[in-house]
């Protein structure tokens, strides 16, 4: 009995053990080897393109395929508006506990920094932002990662076509269910590349800028690291049991270590999306709510970037001297937080929209850009994985409300 507990604890946690073995391995050459550990980084590359290469095909088959099946229209609306509620609450209260964190522990406190000059920044046009966010203004600018919020869109509404034909457009139901599960079979067949890319990213990442962390932001990184730590442990502790009680506790942080690991590797949500939605089938959440929830919140659901841009809020009050307190600062900094958190996109940088969000609302000179832009770097790898992992936790909320209490009994049986 005691052997195949064994069997089954290694069995369960076997690739998890991989991965953070190569992930300490990675590291410990960074740190010994500094910025010569740059020698790894093509490795680490091939994994990320590897993920980046598939994420379009996988993205608009899987939401497609999802809609498509959705034989209620009705199912498919509860879906979205539980998604969209979840998202919006679960940013809000990231946003809240980090501004009673940098309440307490001022961020930009005793920090000399020179302001570095920057490009004169333009006027944001928070009208045409929209437009550019949800649409693209031709059909080859739709199959690029680059604008995912558009392609989700048009996969959700070709699936919708798609569901109206009914009988008719069984077969096409059928080929893109089969498709997604060849993407999913895909997504399998790389992951055996996972310890070494991710390792090999590792070793790059502390080699190249392991010292920074030490630097002028170092107390800003002193209050952020911790809060997203206790954030993914706790919040995501109390979310999980809500959604599925003790065994939706369990069962999460057992499958979420992988997505959890390649997040914080490629500071990518959307590279991280296809270990995401494994992650989610194994612990019950169901196909179509994953396929769909787990998407679109590799753009728009962003709770760890909800946390860094009250941080960078807070740093930039502290460091231009303006106080940061009041009800009427403290709900702006909120709403400029979920919508930052919204419009970032779910590649490597792509807070640089959500950072000039931050410097235009609030009036902020342009020197003050490139302060924000390397706290968003320095914050990247943590804030990816809360933004990533979140999403898991977001599909299994969704999944009690649509199912029930008793979700996860039904699907893991």
């Amino acid at each position: 009995m005691s052997e195949n507990k064994k069997q089954s604890v290694w069995s369960s946690y076997k690739f998890p053990i991989i991965l953070m073995c190569s992930i300490i391995l990675g590291s410990l050459l960074g740190v010994i080897l500094g910025k010569k550990a740059e020698v790894f980084k093509p490795f680490g590359d091939i994994f990320l393109n590897a993920m980046f290469t598939i994420v379009v095909p996988l993205v608009f088959i899987t939401i497609s395929s999802a809609v498509a099946s959705i034989v209620s229209l009705q199912r498919l609306g509860k879906i979205l508006t539980y998604m969209i509620i979840v998202f919006v609450v679960t940013g809000m209260i990231a946003s809240v506990i980090m501004i009673i964190t940098v309440s307490a522990f001022p961020p930009a406190q005793g920090v000399k920094i020179e302001l570095p000059q920057a490009e004169e920044l333009k006027p944001l046009n928070t009208a045409d932002q929209i437009v550019s966010a949800i649409t693209v203004t031709d059909f080859p600018d739709l199959i690029s990662r680059k604008n995912m919020m558009p392609l989700i869109i048009f996969s959700v509404f070709f699936g919708f076509a798609i569901s109206m034909l009914g009988e008719k457009a069984k077969l096409l139901v059928d080929i893109l269910n089969v498709l997604s599960d060849v993407m999913l079979k895909l997504v399998s067949i790389i992951m055996y590349y996972a310890p070494i890319g991710l390792g090999a990213y590792f070793a790059s990442l502390v080699g190249t800028f392991g010292p920074q962390l030490l630097g002028s932001y170092a107390r800003a990184m002193v209050v952020y690291y911790p809060i997203t730590i206790l954030y993914f442990f706790i919040a995501f502790a109390i979310y999980t049991y809500f959604a599925g009680g003790k065994k939706g506790v369990t069962t999460f942080f057992r499958e979420i270590i992988p997505p959890a690991i390649t997040s914080l590797a490629t500071q990518s949500s959307i590279a991280t999306l296809p270990v995401n939605l494994e992650a989610a089938r194994k612990i019950g959440v169901p196909k179509d709510i994953r396929e769909i929830v787990l998407p679109i919140g590799a753009t728009a659901h962003m709770d760890g970037s909800c946390l860094s841009a009250i941080l960078k809020i807070s740093f930039l009050f502290g460091l231009f001297g303006i106080p940061f307190s009041g009800i009427g600062t403290y709900i702006s900094a909120v709403i400029i937080a979920v919508l930052s958190g919204v419009v970032m996109s779910g590649v490597p940088g792509g807070g640089l929209i959500g950072e000039m969000l931050i410097v235009s609302m609030y009036g902020f000179p342009p020197e003050a850009f490139p302060i924000i832009a390397t706290i968003g770097y320095l914050v990247d790898p943590p804030a990816t994985m809360v933004n990533s992992t979140g999403d898991t936790v977001a599909a299994m909320i969704v999944t009690k409300f649509i199912e029930g209490k008793d979700w996860m009994e039904k699907n893991l049986g």
